[in-house]
């Protein structure tokens, strides 16, 4: 069996135009895809009246051999084999002979190309957010684990205010959540099945493109054939849900590294989820999150690829949308090894809540709780934040600490007593009351609220997965 459309031509494909198009060596990561899609087709063609159902038997049974040579590694690829999908409908003409040939009928490497990948979207995104979700709950059983201890937040890598390391954690926590509900709501967006669009326009055969689409599990069958065949959507917010779930992990994976470094020393990794050097004998180095931090610039490529494969297209099928298949396999592929080695990190550091505390002890990190103390005393903010400023500024050139800079300076004479317990009350962690604040109350209502939240993201994903 030749190429599926060498009829037209009386010269065979050169072998450099083959070599460009030939996907076969990497699209065939979809025969589970292919193979579910062709049974689907193969029983809709028989209800539709267009097979018999000796035919359809002989040609389900010919794509159960075909699945079981593609799963134990003994199907044989040739050089004539394009794609995935010529080669299994070649395998199934070798089996069963001329019935193999009515496998095609009604349907075009358009339809069929366009229903495994959104097979593929959907398989690839349910396991990716599993894996995240995963994650998620090996970051939440970290905030149960720090309880109150607290740590300084930072703006520009300075320390800024103190807040509890639970409130730290749960940024990321809410940040992974927003992914979660991307990934689910792209495989809403995902759920529509193309088979039966054909090339581009349907089918005179009396196919029933809903019967199809029911069968291989999708919510709904095309509106239009030309979009069914053309559209790539799903496979373009796939990639942006992926790279910017991967930003989300880079920066998480950044803060690791700097945390465990000896400038902070805040975590200590467990040597299952750290590298050795392989000339200092003395390093323990945060592999898992540096390379985590490094796909993340992969992850952006590819969305990067294929948009611009996608620029400018007419409409409908173009050879371009090959393109799709590579970067959409390698994104899954790096999130499968990403995600289960950074939750390992995570679940397997400790912290030195003590060495956190301490970092967390500058009393000049209460500057903005003082300005505000003025301001609750009727002083307009512009003129507390000058005061408080300058009482910092004066307390660092002395060698002296904000709490010493107050108790002598004739200005906060009439309330130094209430600015030292602001003070302590801010080292504590105890001061951020407004709502999403940093506040230990605030970390626990966060902790109950985010595990709903998860709760429900896998409500909604248990329908797409299988």
């Amino acid at each position: 069996m030749g190429t599926l459309w060498q009829g037209r031509f009386r010269s065979e494909p050169a072998p450099e135009m083959m070599a460009l198009s030939r996907s076969v060596h990497f699209d065939t990561r979809l025969w589970r895809e292919d193979i579910e899609g062709s049974r689907a087709h193969v029983e809709g063609l028989e209800r539709a009246g267009v097979i018999s159902a000796t035919e359809r038997d002989a040609l389900l049974g010919a794509l159960d051999v075909v699945a079981a040579e593609l799963a134990d590694g003994t199907f044989e690829l040739r050089d004539s084999d394009e794609d995935v999908h010529t080669a299994v409908e070649r395998r199934v003409t070798e089996l069963v002979g001329d019935v193999g040939r009515k496998l095609h009928t009604g349907r075009s490497r358009n339809d069929q190309v366009a229903t495994d990948v959104r097979l593929f979207c959907r398989s690839g995104l349910a396991s990716t957010a599993e894996e995240l979700a995963r994650l998620v709950e090996a970051l939440l059983r970290r905030v149960e684990h720090v309880g109150d201890a607290v740590m300084p937040g930072y703006t520009h890598l300075k320390r800024a205010q103190v807040v509890p390391v639970g409130h730290h954690l749960l940024a990321h926590v809410w940040a992974l959540l927003r992914d979660l509900d991307r990934m689910v709501a792209a495989l809403d967006r995902n759920d529509v099945c193309p088979l039966g669009a054909g090339a581009l326009a349907g089918s005179s055969l009396p196919l029933d493109p809903g019967f199809v689409a029911e069968r291989l599990g999708f919510g709904r069958p095309f509106e239009n054939s030309i979009d069914a065949v053309s559209d790539r959507d799903h496979v373009a917010e796939t990639l942006f849900v992926v790279a910017l779930c991967g930003i989300h992990l880079s920066r998480l994976a950044e803060e690791l590294v700097l945390w465990c470094s000896d400038e902070f020393g805040f975590v200590e990794l467990d040597d299952s989820y750290a590298t050795g050097s392989s000339m200092l004998p003395h390093k323990k180095n945060p592999d898992v999150a540096e390379l985590t931090r490094a796909k993340s610039g992969r992850l952006v490529g590819h969305l990067v690829a294929l948009l611009v494969a996608l620029k400018g297209l007419p409409l409908a099928y173009d050879r371009d949308l090959q393109e799709d298949k590579e970067p959409l396999i390698d994104a899954f592929d790096q999130m499968r090894v990403v995600l289960p080695a950074l939750r390992g990190l995570v679940a397997s550091m400790r912290f030195d809540l003590a060495r956190m505390r301490e970092a967390a002890g500058d009393d000049t990190l209460a500057a903005v709780d003082l300005a505000e103390l003025l301001v609750s005393k009727g002083v307009p903010f512009r003129t507390a934040h000058s005061r408080v400023a300058s009482l910092v500024r004066d307390a660092r050139e002395k060698g002296t600490s904000l709490r010493e800079a107050v108790g002598s300076d004739e200005q906060w004479a009439s309330h130094a007593d209430e600015a030292l317990e602001v003070i302590e009350q801010v080292l504590a962690g105890r001061r951020r009351r407004s709502a999403g604040g940093a506040d230990m109350e605030s970390v626990r209502g966060q902790l109950e609220r985010a595990r709903e939240r998860l709760a429900e993201s896998r409500r909604r994903l248990e329908a797409y997965q299988t």
